[in-house]
C-alpha cells in the first residue's frame, strides 16, 4: 500500500506534517522516503522489515546496493530515493564546513566527519589541513582500502601539508564494521604520522574514527 492510499490523518506522512518530524518513529520516517510498500505490506511494514534485517536506520542507509535490492519490495527507485536522502544530509552538513572556516568545536568536526565518512562501504583515510588559527585549508580523502591492506604513507601526508602550507592537521577514517574503537593498526599509523609531521613543525590535533552513527576522538580519549 502506498502512503498516498492511507486515509487522511492516519499515515506517517500526515503524522509528520501534523506533529513534526520528531514525532515519527524510524520506521515511519523511512516509510515516508520509500513511499510504497511491497505486495501485501504497507510502506511502514517494509521499513520495519528493513530496520530489523539490517539492525537500525544507519545500517539501512549505509547498506550496499546489492544487499538492499535483495530485499522483497525494494527496487532501483527506492534505492535511489534513500541515496538521495543520505547525500542531501551529507551536503547539508558539509555546507557548514568551508575553506577558511574556523574549527573551534570538536563536536562540529566530528559531525561533519560522520556524514562525510559514515556511509562509505570501504575504509577511507581523510585529512583536514588547517592554518595556524585552525581555519580549514583543505579536506582531502588521501587513502582508500583498509589500514592493513592499503598503506597510509606519512610522506604523502607531509607533501600535501607542505603544499597547502598547513600548520596543523586532523586525521579521520571510517570503520565499515560500525565499531569506532581504535585498533592497534590505528594507533601505530597515528604515531608514525605524528613523528613525521613533528619534524616539519606541523601539529596533529586529532585522529577521529567514524563508526556507525558514532565516532571516537584520539584527543578526547587521551591517545595523542
Amino acid at each position: 500500500m502506498a502512503i498516498s492510499d492511507w486515509r487522511a490523518g492516519e499515515g506517517p506522512r500526515d503524522k509528520l506534517l501534523q506533529r513534526g518530524s520528531q514525532a515519527v518513529s524510524d520506521a515511519e520516517l523511512l516509510a515516508v522516503l520509500l513511499r510504497t510498500g511491497s505486495p501485501g505490506n504497507t510502506a511502514v511494514q517494509l521499513a520495519s522489515e528493513l530496520l530489523e534485517r539490517f539492525g537500525g536506520l544507519n545500517a539501512v542507509l549505509s547498506a550496499e546496493r546489492a544487499q538492499l535490492l535483495a530485499c522483497r519490495g525494494m527496487g532501483e527507485s527506492k534505492y535511489a530515493q534513500l541515496q538521495a536522502a543520505l547525500e542531501l544530509a551529507r551536503r547539508s552538513v558539509q555546507e557548514g564546513l568551508h575553506r577558511g572556516d574556523l574549527l573551534t568545536s570538536p563536536q562540529q568536526t566530528q559531525l561533519f566527519l560522520r556524514h562525510h565518512l559514515g556511509s562509505q562501504p570501504r575504509e577511507v583515510f581523510t585529512c583536514l589541513f588547517l592554518d595556524n588559527q585552525h581555519r580549514l585549508l583543505r579536506c582531502e580523502d588521501l587513502f582508500f582500502g583498509t589500514l592493513d591492506g592499503a598503506a597510509v604513507y606519512p610522506r604523502e601526508v607531509a607533501v600535501r601539508a607542505l603544499e597547502y602550507r598547513a600548520a596543523a592537521v586532523i586525521f579521520a577514517h571510517n570503520h565499515p564494521s560500525g565499531v569506532a574503537e581504535p585498533s592497534a593498526a590505528d594507533r601505530r599509523i597515528t604515531e608514525r604520522l605524528c613523528q613525521a609531521l613533528a619534524l616539519l613543525d606541523i601539529r596533529v590535533l586529532d585522529h577521529i574514527i567514524v563508526g556507525r552513527g558514532q565516532s571516537c576522538s584520539f584527543a578526547e580519549s587521551g591517545l595523542l
